[in-house]
């Protein structure tokens, strides 16, 4: 079987390739584009706000440029007191609060810009900026379900004429259905004519809402001459500003209802906490460190083959002890005794193990112990013999104890 394994390997890799040449090969130059909505300024894809951002030192050549995920008013980069200053914000949804609005509208007031543009702005903005917009959260909605074809128009004034921009893309139809005239000026409109482009003063500041974010989309800015729009609409920010926050706070900020309950913990924050790419590196650390000690875990279960011990044979004391003691008797030359010893150790395993009386030593009990061991009557009688002629007064000599001794091996064999 070993020396066919190779061409086995071989047929399947040419099968592998000729599958994929005639499944993919006629899709090989297709392309499909990529229509995920990120508006994000990292991302390159068309509806992601690369273009936008990286324009942003060509619009306003004096400013110095930071990137902010803090709330409102907790910027590291900005003054809440200073003039000359700039908030950017372009994203699906700006889900802000009163607490919030009231902040960016005070950092306004000090003579600073405010330039959002969101699909969907939340019921307290519509109702801080006096206004109502047809935008709702379409979190369930995907990309595909969208309208294609875009068409928007700057007004006139401030704008000149000519300020109609148009792509083939897609859209979210937003806009202002109702708007106080007294304290806003609209700026721009979509196809049908609906204001989708305000402007509110705020003290000696102003604040800029666009309810067509995909309008600073990559697809839309490159398309054609619609950079124009970018141009224009950015043109209406404080060319003397120097400082100017690309907000994205609000880009991954989860709605207050769904967090009200919700204490953030350190784990939590550890969790969430994002660098200048918008990555999560310790979420990412921490899913590689319980990975590996997994892997640690797994790898220390295997059974590992403990150290066997040597282990000596249990050693018979009680042999030992018997043969120093039969030694001491011999060595004293005091067989008789020995003797004795050796008979009362053999009654004491007649009378355990055959449960007969050893009193009396007579004819009786010789055939008892007969016809239950199983050994010669003689043999049986030499035995007995032999221990009653150790209770007279005769004394018993080393062939006798060895005779004795060799009639005990030979009936413990035997019985």
């Amino acid at each position: 079987m070993k020396k066919y394994l190779p061409y086995l390997i071989l047929f399947l890799v040419v099968a592998a390739i000729a599958a994929l040449l005639f499944t993919g090969g006629g899709n090989s130059h297709k392309k499909v584009m990529d229509q995920r909505i990120t508006l994000r300024r990292q991302d390159k894809l068309p509806y992601g706000t690369y273009v936008a951002f990286n324009s942003l030192p060509d619009m306003l050549p004096g400013a110095s440029i930071y990137v902010s995920r803090q709330e409102p008013g907790f910027w590291d980069s900005l003054s809440t007191y200073d003039p000359n200053q700039a908030f950017i914000f372009i994203g699906d949804k700006f889900s802000a609060d009163e607490y919030e609005l009231k902040r960016l509208v005070k950092f306004a007031e000090k003579g600073n810009d405010v330039f959002i543009s969101a699909r969907y702005i939340s019921a307290a903005a519509d109702e801080f900026f006096g206004c109502n917009s047809s935008s709702f959260d379409m979190s369930f909605i995907t990309e595909s379900e969208l309208q294609d074809s875009m068409q928007i128009e700057l007004g006139q004034p401030p704008f000149s004429a000519g300020s109609l921009y148009a792509y083939p893309g897609l859209t979210f139809s937003s806009y202002f259905t109702s708007i106080n005239k007294t304290t806003t000026d609209v700026l721009g409109y979509d196809e049908k004519g609906h204001a989708n482009f305000i402007h509110l003063a705020a003290g000696k500041g102003h604040v800029y809402l666009q309810l067509e974010p995909l309008a600073f989309s990559n697809y839309f800015l490159l398309h054609k001459d619609n950079i124009g729009y970018y141009e224009k609409a950015f043109s209406l920010i404080n060319p003397g500003v120097k400082k100017v926050v690309w907000d994205e706070y609000y880009l991954s900020k989860k709605r207050r209802e769904e967090n009200k309950d919700k204490k953030k913990g350190w784990f939590r924050v550890l969790m969430n906490l994002e660098n200048s790419n918008g990555d999560k590196p310790f979420r990412a650390a921490f899913w590689v460190l319980l990975a590996l000690l997994g892997v640690y875990v797994l790898m220390e279960m295997r059974r590992k083959q403990r150290y066997i011990p040597v282990v000596k044979s249990p050693r018979n004391d009680s042999l030992d002890f018997v043969k120093t003691i039969g030694r001491l008797y011999y060595d004293k030359g005091d067989h008789k005794n020995l003797c004795r010893k050796m008979a009362a150790y053999f009654l004491e395993h007649i009378r355990s193990r055959y449960k007969l009386p050893t009193n009396n030593l007579d004819e009786k009990f010789v055939k008892q112990l007969q016809f239950k061991t199983g050994v010669e009557e003689r043999e049986i009688q030499q035995l007995v013999d032999f221990i009653l002629f150790l209770d007279s007064g005769e004394p018993a000599g080393k062939n006798q104890l060895a005779a004795f001794h060799s009639q005990l091996e030979n009936f413990y064999s035997k019985a």
